[in-house]
Parts: structure tokens; sequence; C-alpha cells
């Protein structure tokens, strides 16, 4: 009867705390789903009182148990059904597009004027005039879409297409060599010490990071106490 009375309390904590973090909106949780929200709560403080509870800790014990079990099932089930998903982590809400602000909007989503104009300078954005659309997404944050002729420019939009990214190996650090790292590349000691002297340098010693790519360029960075 006691283990029962464990369970429906749990459960009815759990049901309470997500009608409280309905009521409270999105900007609570910060990056965060609402059963993330409510379990990171709950679980840190029976947690707490786990290690406090000397006479019957399986109580506490028990309680974690069964947020962990409600957690894990209503991840199954919003990954499973859509609409149970909306329904427990909310959708996006667009507080602004195309040059107007959507009052009723940002009142759904518990979003004031002042904490929008701080969203969109984190983002980036200090003038509204430069944003054409931005959305209060399910997780507290502000996603923003700038008009064209404010996004930044990229190689497609001037008909260049750039050479690919060569990833950068790590063969110098602090000082040491890193032998694998060379002969993974198929070089040796006596490669890196010949390019070390072209680019000015006596030895590793100099050198506080050393990258080297895939065509064999050679990166230098100093040692900062030299």
């Amino acid at each position: 009867m006691e283990l029962l009375k464990i369970i429906l309390t749990s459960v009815l904590s759990a049901l309470t705390l997500f009608i409280i973090a309905k009521i409270m909106g999105h900007k609570q949780m910060s990056q965060l789903d609402f059963f993330d929200y409510i379990t990171g709560i709950t679980i840190g403080s029976i947690a707490a009182e786990l290690a406090t509870e000397l006479e019957k800790p399986w109580k506490p014990l028990i309680a974690m148990a069964v947020y962990g079990i409600i957690t894990v099932t209503l991840t199954f089930i919003t990954s499973k059904l859509p609409k149970m998903r909306k329904f427990i982590n909310g959708s996006p809400t667009i507080i602004m597009n195309n040059g107007k602000l959507y009052r009723k909007n940002m009142k759904k989503a518990k979003l004031d004027l002042s904490e929008f104009m701080v969203m969109c300078r984190q983002e980036g954005y200090f003038n509204l005039n430069d944003i054409h659309t931005a959305v209060f997404e399910y997780n507290g944050r502000l996603t923003v879409l700038p008009k064209a002729t404010k996004r930044p420019l990229n190689p497609t939009d001037m008909n260049i297409v750039p050479p690919p990214e060569k990833i950068s190996t790590e063969v110098i650090m602090d000082g040491r060599i890193l032998d694998q790292n060379l002969k993974r590349m198929g070089l040796d000691i006596q490669w890196l010490r010949r390019e070390l002297a072209l680019q000015g340098y006596k030895n590793e010693k100099q050198i506080f990071l050393g990258l080297c790519d895939q065509d064999r360029q050679l990166a230098l960075f100093k040692s900062e106490n030299l």
C-alpha cells in the first residue's frame, strides 16, 4: 500500500510540474523540452532528499525510478506520435514576419518586447528592420531569418566554388613533436624540422601548436612565453 502511494504521488507531482511549466511558458526552459525541464528539477530535488534520508532511503529511490520511467515512456510516445509531441513540447510561434510584430503571439509565448529585443541582440540583430522572420522555438530559443539584403554574403552568391576545406592534424603541441600523428600522415621528424627551419624556427620548443594539413602545409603558432 505504501509503495503504491509513493508511485501515485510521484506521478501526481510530475503532472503538476508539467502543468506549471506549461503555464510559465517556454522561456523558462532554456533549450530543454518540458519533461527534461521537469525531470531535471524533480530528480535533483529527490536525489538531495535521498542523500539525507537515513531511515527509509528506498522511498525517494522509488520516486526517482518512477520519474525515470515516466520520462523514458514519454520520450518513446513523442517519437512515435507527432501530435502527442506537439501537445507535450508545444510548437514554434512566429513573433515577427515581414516587418510585422504579432502581439497576440508574443502574449501566447509569455514574451514581452524587452525580452524579444534582448533575444534579437543575442542573435546579432540590433536593428529590427534587418529581420524578415523571428520564430520563438519550443525550447525557448529565438530563431531569426534576416532579410535577403542583410544576410551574410557567401561564395555561392558570387558564383565562386571554393576548394574544399582540409582537415589539419596536430604535429606539435606545447613544444613536443607528436610522432604518431606524423607517421599517420606519412611524414617524419626530419621533414618537420626542415619545415621549422624554413619558417625561421630553431626547434619545436619554440612552437606552442603546429598543424599540418593533407597538402603538407604547416601552420605554426609560437609559444606565448617566448
